[in-house]
């Protein structure tokens, strides 16, 4: 795989800056469906090496306590960073409770995990780190792991003056992880203004997407995401497994996850939070029946009429939104 490019991706940040301010390629009126370019904190600015870094800790399996599980066993990068598995697997065959969620454009993401309640990506990085079920390490014991292996102490001396600890393990993996962008999907290059990017009948697809079907209620372009957690009636009893509210013990956030991104999504199967729909077709049969109408269903989720005919062209649009350029870019 080629590595990230600084060349690259400053073309790619300008080019972004110029759109927004340039005001192009706006061909529904005012709005601006273009991504623009990724926001970066301050405190964790991007720089060649520590994308470096964080890329060998991305795909290192010493990560996890038995040496088996990297952060790229569950989001693999030829599935859009993603496993395709029902729900992940780690260390010694351990299920998760959830699917693994793409981190293609997690750069944009306003709240990290299906629970919506990490603020950060630096945060998010210690989570599957120190999960029973994912990596399995503690914190201290894995600092001391990882500092006795040759080269990484002095990495990290290099990059940030200091030696090897929790900060420099989660700044250097979300530095990497801020550098998976997707941004040219044929749709991307339809709102740029070129009308054969996309076929007849997806752009049927995408009016049937935005208008009839009131899709963008919560995946609006161009994220495709709301950011928000929603309960979009998947179950009419959710069980073990509610949500956002085991954050914060409301029972109006019972049934709620964070909206997923619908760019890659032909990519990205299996589907929902626990992976429990295999297809789009299957997606698709959900929102048509109107959801199980848990209590904290989605007002807009009601039960829709679509002929097979617009259903082939709204899966034609999505998967319009396939981008596999990331791929020579990391």
């Amino acid at each position: 795989m080629k590595r990230f490019g600084t060349v690259s991706f400053l073309v790619l940040f300008c080019f972004n800056v110029i759109l927004l301010i340039s005001g192009r390629c706006k061909p529904e009126g005012s709005i601006d469906l273009t991504l623009g370019a990724p926001p970066i904190p301050s405190d964790n600015q991007l720089t060649q090496e520590k994308v470096d870094f964080g890329r060998t800790l991305f795909f290192d399996k010493r990560l996890s306590r038995t040496n088996e599980i990297s952060c790229a066993s569950c989001h693999i990068p030829q599935y859009a960073f993603t496993d395709r598995k029902t729900v992940s697997e780690g260390v010694e065959g351990r299920k998760t409770t959830r699917n693994a969620p793409t981190l293609l454009n997690a750069a944009y993401l306003k709240t990290m995990m299906f629970d919506a309640h990490l603020p950060t990506l630096e945060q998010q990085v210690i989570v599957p780190i120190q999960e029973h079920q994912e990596m399995d390490m503690k914190m201290g014991e894995l600092i001391k792991k990882l500092a006795a292996i040759p080269g990484y102490q002095e990495k990290a001396r290099e990059i940030f003056q200091r030696d090897l600890d929790a900060y420099v393990l989660t700044r250097s993996i979300a530095a990497f992880e801020r550098t998976l962008l997707s941004q040219n999907s044929r749709f991307d290059r339809f709102i740029k203004g070129d009308e054969k990017a996309l076929s007849k009948n997806e752009k049927l697809g995408y009016k049937l997407f935005k208008d009839k079907l009131y899709c963008t209620k919560c995946h609006p372009a161009p994220h495709f995401t709301s950011y928000k957690a929603e309960n979009n009636g998947l179950y009419a009893d959710y069980g073990e497994d509610k949500g956002r509210f085991r954050i914060f013990n409301d029972s109006n956030d019972i049934g709620k996850f964070k909206v997923p991104t619908l760019r890659n999504i032909e990519l990205t199967y299996p589907y929902m939070h626990d992976g429990s729909i295999s297809t789009l077709d299957g997606v698709i049969e959900h929102y048509e029946k109107g959801g199980q109408k848990p209590r904290n269903q989605h007002p807009s989720i009601v039960s829709i009429k679509i002929s097979s005919e617009e259903k082939t062209a709204l899966i034609s649009f999505l998967k319009s939104l396939t981008d596999t350029t990331y791929l020579t870019n990391f």
